[in-house]
């Protein structure tokens, strides 16, 4: 039993952790404190990445519609997902460090073969879930060489801002945030925040901790849209009830 138990631990604490803690009974220890925080908050997001754009995802089907959502902004998210998932993977680093990729990856593929199916291009994604899955398979197989992973996971430092800038640039010109929905953009921030200390602790990897400042950063503009755009819309909807 208490194999089993130190076992289950050992997903929240490193081995020098557990001697600290469970064999010295050194619980303020700053190096292990920190550690365990990590791996806590990156376990989270984990958990938290699977339901994190099922509200998207859902909003999209209910209306099946769109509109407002840039596919090319989607495109763009889903290469850098991709792209880090890949390399964390074939880098060996910690999976709570990354872990939350695989799942946020599944459902971005998803909201991008929607946008394209309800915009009337089907057979595009189709192609598109197709061509994914091929590539999927050759990055996470050995075949792809991992300095290129590590040149795809450097490119996601433009690629995130101009993803997220894209989306905030329709936001814009549209007026509105469409269908893109509040707890997806709200949840994605603070994921993403709470990345940046994950990535300093757990892999000390520059590009990685780079891409999640920037990507909060971008996360940051569109939850400031999507308040403010609510604002907007709640002052037009009681204009237009005083008149009637």
């Amino acid at each position: 039993m208490a194999q089993h138990i130190r076992k289950a631990a050992s997903l929240l604490f490193t081995q020098e952790c557990m001697r600290e803690y469970f064999d010295k009974f050194n619980f303020f220890h700053v190096g292990c404190f920190k550690a365990t925080l990590s791996k806590g908050l990156g376990l989270g997001i984990i958990g938290g990445s699977l339901l994190v754009k099922v509200p998207q995802i859902v909003k999209i089907l209910k209306n099946r519609s769109g509109e407002g959502i840039n596919v090319f902004s989607v495109l763009l998210d889903l290469f850098a997902i991709t792209a880090m998932s890949s390399y964390s993977f074939m880098s060996r680093f910690p999976f709570s460090a990354w872990g939350d990729g695989v799942f946020l990856g599944l459902q971005t593929l998803i909201i991008a073969v929607l946008v394209l199916h309800y915009n009337g291009d089907t057979a595009k994604a189709t192609a598109f879930l197709s061509a994914y899955l091929a590539v999927i398979c050759a990055a996470n197989s050995g075949l792809t060489p991992v300095h290129v992973l590590w040149t795809c996971q450097a490119m996601n430092i433009p690629i995130v801002l101009i993803s997220k800038l894209a989306q905030a640039y329709t936001n814009y010109a549209n007026g509105n945030t469409g269908q893109l929905s509040a707890a997806t953009c709200f949840m994605l921030f603070f994921g993403s925040l709470a990345r940046i200390f994950t990535s300093v602790q757990e892999t000390g990897d520059m590009t990685m901790i780079i891409m999640y400042v920037c990507s909060t950063l971008a996360n940051g503009i569109i939850v400031a849209q999507l308040m403010y755009y609510w604002n907007v819309d709640v002052k037009s909807k009681e204009k237009i009830k005083k008149k009637s």
